[in-house]
């Protein structure tokens, strides 16, 4: 049974213009679509509708008693040190580090490991603009230079800059209107490669609000000192316009290597150039209005092929060619079509990367029912080493192949972060902590994390994750909080996270993680198991790890939040449309919630690899089945009697988010209101709907941590009053 609002009264909603005359067309099919007026984010109708809304929500969060509590503790859980994986170019260092409350991590430099870091590059001494974050970053070969691109409001847009690493001195290099691109540089350090879209819009003033379709992005090479107007053309496919682009330059340096892709599925064309004399191939190009003349290697969007390493023409690719679960190959350019297996595909685990270090050995890292297992091969026969005794959790590597010594990182639900260096040159690999990074406050031995196999509802077994503290009572009186994505073959796997050891421990929260399929924990099958018909498979997962809690005792419906961003937000849209019954509250952040015209804005158009079309007749039948926009009921109608109402729903968004962009949830919140709420004269909905929307910011990352705090602070206390948990200290 849906949760009753602990609110003294219903909320008094604006009430939205609905346009009755907007109906379109579906293979004829006649769908209506009264708000679209809300997809002009500039109107001052929206504007003021969007006021209106923030006023409601405000007045609903400063009655949440946790409010301040959860802000307040998180300020302090906060105030630690924190280090990211170190990494190496030339023979220097560099890293990440935030002293505790810095708005971003700043990134530093050393010589070597045993002498004295320099700030290399910080955003916090600009205090009057914290809201321009850091998105690319890609350093020199030789560690001369530091290429970085600044996100401003947090959108995907990024303005490439230039710093000198010695002195720290910028140059005047400025590279505008990239997105969705890496900077590779060439070993010459004279310059690198990136790619980028036409300007939005023109030349516009406030980048990431905008929704216009990205297509045309081209690649170009930008050399030192010069302007971008001055940049070389390097490749573009007009016949294609929604290809992406991105480079990679070999170790050797002797290759550049070209990934295309359209979408966002598992696969890319792979062409490669020889650019051992790059700087007068550029010159030709520039001067005879030509694009580099790239080999095609792989020419079909069939397949992965993701760049491990070669010995001149010999090269090492990781792929899932005829192969879901992954594995490495090796060709040799001169024999394009004799490609043989190096490292087969594994019966039961995901290779989920692989890395070429200490000259002739491969670091590869797996996953195995979501957990990371790392082993050490030897490069020229894919033979297996050693397995490195790591934990259940998650791991990141960062190594060369020149070095000797790799930094791998360890975290888990109950380990904020382990970063170990291990010395390759040995016969036994060698592993001693480099680092090891503690929450204040946090003692792990208080707290359990359990994985359990769901069955959903065709019989599949749904791997998910319980964290909760040892002492543990089922008996359906805990607040718990259910998060999934299940989507773009993304695997979410163990990881610490600061504000859930909160809620762990002042709230006393049960977390738990479902890996539904849609993802990648067990490869490619289990991805496309969750994408186009079978997008359903995902919601039936979902809601089938939510039963499972409940008839185990964690929780109750009305104790029970569902999360998820993103893919993960259509996920909280679609289950609260189809099962209100059994969740207490939602909280669905930047949600794709029109499955109909979710391709027509920014780079929608890349994710009808998992959703399909709505101008394919076939995709359009099942996407108006689940598309969380049009499926919304009032449940209490065919109830049989029984008192059901949505959950007490927050949409959370922001407004320079330029992936999902905000008319997603806008028109979901309208729809909602409408229906269940300002056109019914007494509305059984008493919970709660409202949405939450972050000024400049972007798409869930790249926020400066007071941001990250106040958003965290306002869904929980949310949460918390509408599963009546209590804090305690």
């Amino acid at each position: 049974m849906g949760s009753l609002s602990t609110l003294d009264a219903p909320l008094k909603y604006p009430i939205a213009r609905r346009d009755e005359s907007v109906v379109d067309n579906y293979h004829g099919v006649l769908v209506s679509d009264p708000y679209r007026w809300l997809e002009d984010p500039d109107s001052e109708e929206t504007k003021e509708y969007v006021k209106r809304q923030a006023h409601v929500t405000e007045s609903l969060l400063s009655t949440c008693d946790t409010r301040d509590k959860l802000g307040n503790r998180l300020q302090q859980v906060f105030e630690f040190e924190r280090y990211q994986l170190p990494f190496k170019r030339g023979n220097k260092y560099f890293y990440f580090h935030n002293k505790g409350l810095q708005p971003f991590d700043v990134l530093y430099v050393q010589d070597d490991l045993d002498s004295d870091p320099k700030v290399l590059l910080d955003l916090n001494e600009d205090n009057n603009n914290v809201t321009v974050s850091l998105g690319l970053c890609s350093i020199s070969e030789d560690a001369k230079y530091l290429a970085y691109g600044l996100r401003p409001g947090g959108s995907d847009w990024n303005t490439i800059q230039v710093m000198t690493i010695e002195d720290g001195n910028s140059l005047p290099d400025t590279i505008s209107w990239v997105k969705f691109s890496n900077i590779t540089w060439t070993h010459d350090s004279k310059g690198f490669f990136y790619s980028r879209f036409p300007a939005p819009n023109g030349e516009t003033t406030d980048v990431g609000t905008e929704t216009k379709i990205d297509v045309n992005q081209e690649l170009y090479y930008h050399v030192l000192g010069t302007d971008q107007s001055e940049d070389v053309l390097c490749y573009k496919d007009p016949e294609h316009p929604k290809y992406r682009f991105s480079t990679y330059v070999t170790d050797d340096g002797q290759y550049l290597l070209l990934d295309i892709g359209e979408t966002c599925d598992s696969v890319n064309k792979l062409y490669y150039l020889n650019i051992s004399s790059i700087q007068s191939a550029l010159q030709s190009a520039k001067d005879e209005n030509t694009l580099l003349p790239f080999i095609k290697l792989v020419d079909d969007l069939d397949a992965l092929y993701q760049y491990v390493a070669n010995d001149e023409t010999i090269f090492t690719f990781q792929t899932n060619k005829n192969a879901p679960k992954c594995k490495l190959v090796r060709v040799d350019l001169s024999k394009p079509s004799n490609w043989t297996d190096v490292v087969p595909e594994s019966k039961r685990d995901v290779l989920v990367s692989a890395q070429a270090v200490n000259g002739n050995q491969l670091i590869t890292c797996y996953l195995s029912d979501v957990k990371h297992v790392v082993h050490i091969r030897d490069l020229l026969t894919g033979c297996l080493l050693h397995t490195l005794p790591l934990e259940i959790g998650t791991v990141r590597i960062n190594a060369r192949r020149k070095d000797t010594t790799a930094f791998i990182s360890f975290t888990s639900f109950l380990t904020y972060n382990i970063t170990y260096q291990c010395e390759l040159a040995s016969q036994v690999p060698v592993m001693k902590i480099f680092r090891e990074i503690l929450v204040p406050n946090f003692d792990r031995s208080e707290f359990k994390t359990d994985q359990v196999f769901v069955a959903s509802k065709d019989g599949t077994k749904i791997p998910m994750f319980i964290v909760s503290k040892k002492d543990v009572i089922l008996d359906k009186s805990n607040p718990c909080l259910l998060y999934a994505y299940g989507g773009f073959n993304s695997s979410l796997t163990p990881h610490f996270s600061v504000i859930r050891s909160v809620l762990l421990k002042h709230l006393g929260a049960v977390f738990c993680l479902a890996n539904i399929r849609g993802g990648g924990e067990y490869g490619e099958e289990w991805h496309k198991a969750g994408t186009f018909e079978k997008k359903q498979n995902c919601f039936d997962d979902f809601i089938a790890c939510a039963e499972f809690l409940v008839s185990s005792g964690y929780t109750q419906p009305s104790k029970l939040c569902i999360e998820g961003a993103s893919n993960g937000g259509l996920l909280v849209g679609a289950c609260i449309n189809q099962r209100p019954d059994i969740f207490g509250c939602a909280l669905a952040h930047v949600g794709v919630m029109d499955m109909l015209r979710f391709h027509k804005f920014t780079i929608g158009h890349a994710w009808t690899s998992d959703f399909g079309c709505s101008e394919m007749e076939e995709d359009f039948h099942w996407l108006i089945k689940y598309s969380p926009l049009h499926n919304v009921r009032r449940p209490w109608e065919n109830s049989n009697g029984r008192y059901i109402q949505y959950p007490a729903t927050m949409l959370l968004t922001a407004d320079h988010d330029n992936r999902v962009v905000p008319l997603h949830s806008l028109k979901l919140l309208a729809t909602m209101q409408h229906t269940l709420c300002t056109s019914l004269k007494r509305s059984p909905q008493v919970n709660p709907i409202v949405v939450r929307i972050e000024s400049k910011a972007g798409h869930c990352c790249c926020r400066p941590i007071q941001k990250e705090i106040d958003v965290a602070a306002d869904r929980y206390s949310f949460m918390a009053k509408m599963l009546d948990a209590s804090w305690t200290d």
